[in-house]
C-alpha cells in the first residue's frame, strides 16, 4: 500500500486490503473513501470487506464508486460532503488513486484556487491538467 499525500487532510492510494486498515488507523486517518466499484478485478476485496474492518477499527467508511460511466455531479457532491464531514485525515482509494484524485480535485473547485488543486495533485504524482478549464470556471 502506497499512500500519496494530496494535502494535510487528504491522501489517496491504489487498492487497499482489509489488513491495511490497521496501519491506516495508526497513521491517523479517521475516514476511508472507496472510489472503486466492486468486481473490477477478481482479486479485489469487496467494499463490504473493507467497510467491516474499517468500522471495527472505528474508522468512518464511505463508498463513492466511480466506474466506466465516469464522474457525475452526485459523486462530486458526495465527495465534498464526505471530506467536509471528516474530523481528521481522509484516505481515498481506487485502483491506482487517479479516480480518487479526480473526485477530490473536482470537489474542491470553487473552494480552492485551481492552481493549488492542480499543484497538490501533481505533487502527489497525478496530472489533473485536463480538469483545468472546469476548475477555473
Amino acid at each position: 500500500m502506497e499512500l500519496k499525500t494530496i494535502n494535510d487532510r487528504v491522501s489517496v492510494s491504489g487498492q487497499i486490503q482489509p489488513s491495511d486498515l490497521d496501519a491506516i488507523k495508526e497513521a491517523g486517518f479517521v475516514m476511508v473513501v472507496n472510489n472503486r466499484p466492486d468486481g473490477e478485478a477478481p482479486d479485489q476485496p469487496t467494499g463490504a470487506e473493507i467497510k467491516s474492518r474499517a468500522e471495527a477499527l472505528g474508522l468512518t467508511y464511505v463508498e463513492i464508486p466511480m466506474g466506466r460511466e465516469g464522474v457525475t455531479p452526485d459523486m462530486i457532491e458526495a465527495t465534498r460532503n464526505a471530506l467536509d464531514s471528516a474530523a481528521g485525515k481522509v484516505l481515498c482509494y481506487c485502483r491506482t488513486g487517479t479516480r480518487s484524485t479526480t473526485l477530490w480535485a473536482l470537489s474542491q473547485s470553487g473552494a480552492l484556487p485551481a492552481e493549488e488543486i492542480l499543484s497538490s495533485a501533481s505533487k502527489a504524482g497525478y496530472d489533473m491538467n485536463h480538469l483545468s478549464a472546469y476548475l477555473r470556471s
